[in-house]
């Protein structure tokens, strides 16, 4: 169970416990130190062990890379250890991002934004969750699906998910940090890449030109509903145009010599006349709109009637979403990104 080479150095505990139940001799484990960060907190500082005293760090454990280990005194018995391992799903940093892999995610990422999709269009319009003027919440002021999407932020934040490099916040402004340990996210992109964000252009671009296209005209009075699935999708979006980061990092890294004269130039027309493949996004846009098509379709026992029926939204939404805007901005992130990559 335990690497040999990766072991846990404690003096003055002469006892290991092991999720409560096997008790063994620490002293056979090889001492190495091994803590990459250390947590401690004395409640009581006139009596420290009848606080808890937690630490908390990193151990490398096969077979895989970053399981997370937490150690604990409790009273009555601090000559105990109480310990929990999680096991992480860590890839080894060179392997992690792939030409092959990033093209797979965009493809999964495809059927979450039609799925987003499909789920904003069971609902009308509903006007009035974008009315600043409706909502008329204490001690906030903003339209409903403002307030929906910032608040949720605030929470998701402290759970953590933006300490992923794949996620942005529509509004980064003050967000609370992250209240739970960390993840080692492999670092593959430059640094700069976490200063590149383009919601705002997402948000404009959502309640302007999207919305119109994918809902129908009408109130149904499901505001909060209407607001939780503009979420989703607005978050999907958001997510596929920013992976845009990682596409320009192994695109530099499959060809450097041809990315590196336009950045030093600063030139973003060459840069994004070297990231344009026509038919490669009429590929994408062609494949979107198909599997709109599929997922929207009401699905029959019958099977000479199955496809035929209404479709949940219109198939060709997805597909002008893809060729307006989503291709498009994907894009400019690129250009942004590879700008500041040998900075």
């Amino acid at each position: 169970m335990w690497d040999p080479h990766v072991c846990l150095r404690l003096w003055q505990v002469p006892t290991w416990k092991e999720d409560g139940n096997t008790n063994t001799q620490l002293s056979s484990f090889p001492t190495t130190n091994v803590f990459s960060f250390l947590h401690y907190q004395f409640i009581n500082p006139f009596h420290p062990l009848s606080s808890s005293l937690s630490f908390l760090f990193y151990i490398k454990y096969k077979p895989q890379k970053g399981s997370l280990i937490q150690l604990q005194f409790k009273f009555p018995q601090p000559h105990f250890i109480s310990s929990t391992l999680i096991p992480r799903m860590a890839k080894a940093e060179e392997n992690v991002y792939t030409l092959a892999s990033v093209r797979e995610d965009l493809i999964r990422q495809e059927d979450t934004i039609i799925y987003g999709l499909i789920e904003r269009a069971k609902f009308p319009s509903n006007s009035h969750t974008y009315d600043e003027k409706y909502a008329q919440i204490p001690g906030f002021y903003g339209s409903l699906v403002e307030f929906v999407v910032k608040n949720t932020e605030d929470v998701q934040a402290k759970a953590g998910r933006y300490t992923n490099p794949e996620e942005n916040p529509f509004f980064p402004e003050n967000l609370p940090p992250s209240s739970v340990p960390s993840y080692p996210f492999s670092q593959f992109l430059h640094p700069g890449a976490a200063s590149i964000n383009i919601n705002k252009s997402v948000w404009k671009m959502y309640l302007r030109d999207l919305l119109p296209l994918l809902a129908t005209s009408g109130d149904d009075g499901n505001y909060a509903q209407t607001a939780a699935a503009d979420l989703s999708l607005l978050q999907a979006i958001s997510r596929r145009i920013h992976y845009g980061k990682f596409v320009a990092e192994v695109k530099f890294r499959d060809a450097p010599q041809d990315y590196e004269p336009l950045i030093r130039a600063k030139d973003r027309e060459g840069l994004m006349k070297l990231l344009t493949f026509t038919s490669v996004e009429e590929t994408v846009r062609k494949r979107v709109e198909k599997k709109a098509t599929v997922f929207g379709q009401e699905v029959s026992l019958d099977s000479d009637n199955d496809g035929n029926g209404k479709s949940k939204f219109d198939p060709t939404v997805a597909s002008r979403l893809y060729k307006n805007w989503v291709i498009p901005l994907t894009k400019e992130v690129q250009v942004e990104y590879l700008l500041h990559r040998v900075d």
